[in-house]
């Protein structure tokens, strides 16, 4: 699962995703590494995992990850080829979720593509081109879906009718992800065509120093502009993330934040933020040997959950021991959570909850 960076040339998307990729701030040990130029492997920092590592004492400790993708500015004209359009989309399609980052801080020195800061015409600049891209897509699809409604085929009508919905909508200006349709229509004629604009969002509302712990008007009017649109804004001081990752020492990096009165590096939120976009959520596993954090899909079943691990698992799945995290911590070690009758034993159906610390029997 990837979360793409998308955003227009010099709102900061890159020193984001270099930012991301020195990661030294959101822990004392919080590796990256890149697989492409653009694309890295960013830790997501649980402060669970370390409290298990602090009971368990293991011999190594594995994080959940989030793949970060740094896509290439884009400029008006891009749904027509303008700039690097075509490679900008390719890339965006092939993400999961979308992290939109906008310019919300005044600076002489950092030049503006349209002249002046203005976060709302630039997320309208960004939308316009996905809504016409996704129009394209949704033009095609009609054209074979209106030739099989036409001979009766009534699978066919069911789906011109939502595809239609969709085309007034991006006419009008409205992603695909602000239209409330039914369960099964979203399932059978929605998602199958991947259109960009379904994909969820963060707005990530690049500040200045001053403005890292409140925000600014800029900000004010981003969270108004995106009320409708059940996304996240998340508010980042960007550049002052890349000086906090220049330091070397731990310590100095937590003083520093703290300074400018933040708890924790806004690109630790920002990536728990990303891993949620995505529908994702932790179990743990923890033995003497490792303990790990692993990644399921919201709503995974503990034979699903299994199959994260090895397929086998999810094939020869038993059952499942489980003990809730907050459990684990308050009684110190899994034979005390026994001890107390606080370990469940969950079948195929159980519906894994984040944060559950699980052992799998499994048969195959």
């Amino acid at each position: 699962m990837k979360a793409g960076i998308v955003g227009l040339p010099n709102v900061g998307k890159s020193t984001l995703f270099n930012c991301l990729s020195n990661a030294k701030a959101q822990s004392a040990n919080f590796p990256f590494c890149t697989i492409e130029p653009n694309i890295g492997v960013v830790n997501v920092p649980d402060p669970r995992l370390e409290k298990l590592e602090s009971l368990v004492n293991p011999e190594r400790v594995i994080p959940a990850t989030v793949e970060i993708v740094d896509i290439a500015g884009l400029v008006k004209g891009a749904s027509k080829g303008e700039g690097l359009g075509n490679q900008f989309l390719a890339n965006i399609r092939e993400t999961d979720a979308i992290l939109h980052v906008l310019r919300c801080f005044d600076n002489d020195n950092i030049v503006h593509v349209d002249g002046n800061v203005n976060p709302i015409r630039d997320k309208e600049t960004i939308d316009m081109e996905l809504q016409l891209k996704d129009l394209e897509t949704v033009e095609k699809k009609l054209d074979k879906v209106k030739r099989a409604a036409k001979t009766g085929n009534k699978e066919a009508q069911k789906e011109e009718v939502v595809l239609l919905r969709i085309k007034e909508a991006l006419e009008s200006g409205i992603s695909v992800r602000a239209i409330e349709f039914s369960e099964e229509d979203d399932i059978d004629y929605v998602k199958p065509s991947h259109f960009i604009t379904d994909k969820p969002v963060m707005y990530v509302c690049n500040v200045d120093e001053g403005a890292a712990v409140s925000g600014n008007s800029y900000v004010d009017q981003v969270k108004e502009a995106v009320k409708d649109e059940d996304a996240e804004v998340i508010v980042l001081a960007v550049g002052t993330e890349a000086d906090i990752n220049e330091l070397d020492d731990y310590e100095e990096r937590q003083m520093f934040l703290q300074d400018i009165g933040l708890e924790e590096a806004g690109s630790a939120k920002l990536i728990r933020g990303a891993y949620k976009l995505l529908n994702q959520q932790t179990y743990f596993t923890a033995g003497v040997k490792e303990v790990r954090a692993w990644t399921v899909n919201i709503g995974a079943t503990g034979p699903q959950a299994a199959g994260v691990i090895h397929t086998d698992f999810e094939k020869g799945f038993i059952r499942a021991e489980v003990i809730a995290y907050d459990d684990y911590v308050q009684y110190g070690s899994e034979s005390k959570v026994k001890e107390a009758g606080k370990m469940r034993v969950e079948g195929k159906n159980y519906i894994v909850k984040d944060g559950d610390v699980m052992h799998f029997l499994f048969n195959v």
